[in-house]
């Protein structure tokens, strides 16, 4: 696993175990509720809208999602949410930059990367290529617009359920992972990233969503055990 990230990636990791990638040197990690994150992703619409676009690497752990953004991202985060006037609210929305560790998701299925990157070609897919049969009627839903999330990953041996982080979307191999991170620079976004601060206006919308949604399911929950 280590040897994936390290000489396959090119992405350094620190010692122990379990494997921890390093941030602030190849990426940044914007760290968002899972709820939140799967409604942004909807947003944005499939890794497949325009050529050549096959989607940011996006992992899950446990009630969490970890988007991979452009190294220096991080540190931007602060003057972006001021600037797109989320600053004043209470947002469940963090980041992991320089000096960082994240848990190293659990590798992709034999294939899986290569059958992401088809799925995002085709517009058909927001999941690692590990996705069965059944799964891949629900990813196609989930590209034209769905309310569903996408499939999560398979869990063969039980250690995402335990906690460890697995690849929603696995990073691209060909042409080096780093080119289909969001970045401040790609105003608009590119062909193949997207810009970082639609970004980070769309987490921060939906993360104000959940938040809302919770805080109203909250009353209502305890009412209904009284």
């Amino acid at each position: 696993m280590r040897w994936y990230y390290e000489s396959v990636l090119g992405w350094p990791t620190a010692p122990g175990t379990p494997v921890r990638l390093r941030t602030g040197v190849r990426f940044d990690v914007l760290d968002v509720p899972v709820q939140a994150g799967h409604a942004a992703l909807r947003r944005l619409g499939p890794p497949g809208a325009t050529p050549r676009r096959p989607g940011f690497p996006v992992a899950l752990r446990g009630g969490r999602m970890l988007l991979l953004v452009a190294a220096g991202g991080a540190e931007e985060l602060p003057g972006l949410l001021e600037w797109l006037e989320w600053g004043s609210l209470p947002l469940d929305l963090t980041a992991v930059g320089t000096g960082g560790l994240v848990e190293a998701p659990l590798l992709p299925a034999t294939g899986a990367t290569g059958a992401a990157g088809s799925a995002g070609a085709t517009g058909s897919a927001d999941v690692a290529g590990s996705a069965g049969a059944a799964g891949s009627a629900d990813v196609g839903r989930a590209g034209r617009g769905s309310a569903l999330p996408p499939p999560r990953p398979r869990d063969h041996d039980g250690r995402a359920r335990r906690g460890a982080a697995v690849w929603l979307r696995p990073p691209e191999q060909q042409g080096g992972a780093e080119t289909s991170l969001p970045a401040l620079s790609a105003v608009g976004g590119t062909a193949a990233a997207p810009d970082l601060a639609r970004l980070v206006h769309t987490l921060a919308t939906e993360c104000h969503r959940f938040r809302l949604s919770s805080r109203c399911a909250s009353p209502r929950l305890a009412r209904a055990t009284r």
